[in-house]
């Protein structure tokens, strides 16, 4: 090992007992978003997302439900990073050790990943777009109009997604000033009876 190299461990390993410090001194100190987000993260991420998009895909077309998966990602997470980084510094490669803020980034993507795949309606009502599925379901079935045939195609599919994925934000807007509005007038109307 050369010089440099004994120095860079000395330097991680002492992040990591800095890490295990603070933790156990319990401050609240957080990293900059550009060492939340790293490379390793987003691979895992990337990992897990698919690995549950296909289960919940298989879960809704088999019984019509997705359960939340939220906590089985953040464990995944965190069993795939420490298996990372102790299979790295076995093999002799020095690593940046594992933080909360990492194992939240991850999680975070992968719900985000399978969220798309239910929400997005792979699983369920995008299926039955296709003209295959017109022509099987009978063309002469009341209420199956060739009108609703959409194919399947890259271009439309991204811009609904992002329209699915984003429709939070999109109502959540408007809904808050109205919202606030009623509350304020609730709000008004009971401190005038209670006065």
């Amino acid at each position: 090992m050369s010089t440099e190299q004994e120095k860079e461990k000395r330097e991680i390993e002492g992040e990591n007992f800095e890490d295990t410090q603070q933790e156990s001194d319990g401050s609240k100190r957080l990293q900059p978003w550009t060492q939340q987000i790293s490379i390793r993260g987003l691979i895992v991420s990337i990992l897990i997302g698919i690995m549950y998009s296909v289960i919940a895909m298989k879960l809704n077309l088999t019984t019509g439900l997705v359960p939340n998966l939220n906590v089985s990602a953040a464990l995944l997470a965190f069993v795939f990073i420490r298996t990372w980084t102790k299979v790295l510094h076995k093999a002799g490669y020095v690593s940046r050790p594992f933080t909360r803020q990492e194992n939240t980034m991850i999680q975070t993507c992968a719900v985000a990943c399978y969220s798309i795949s239910v929400g997005g309606g792979f699983a369920s009502y995008l299926l039955g777009l296709n003209k295959t599925t017109y022509e099987l379901s009978g063309v002469n079935t009341p209420g199956n109009s060739p009108r609703a045939i959409k194919e399947p195609a890259f271009g439309w599919m991204t811009g609904y997604l992002f329209v699915v994925c984003f429709i939070g934000l999109f109502v959540l807007i408007p809904l808050r000033k109205v919202y606030l509005s009623i509350y304020l007038l609730l709000l008004n109307f009971y401190n005038e009876i209670w006065h």
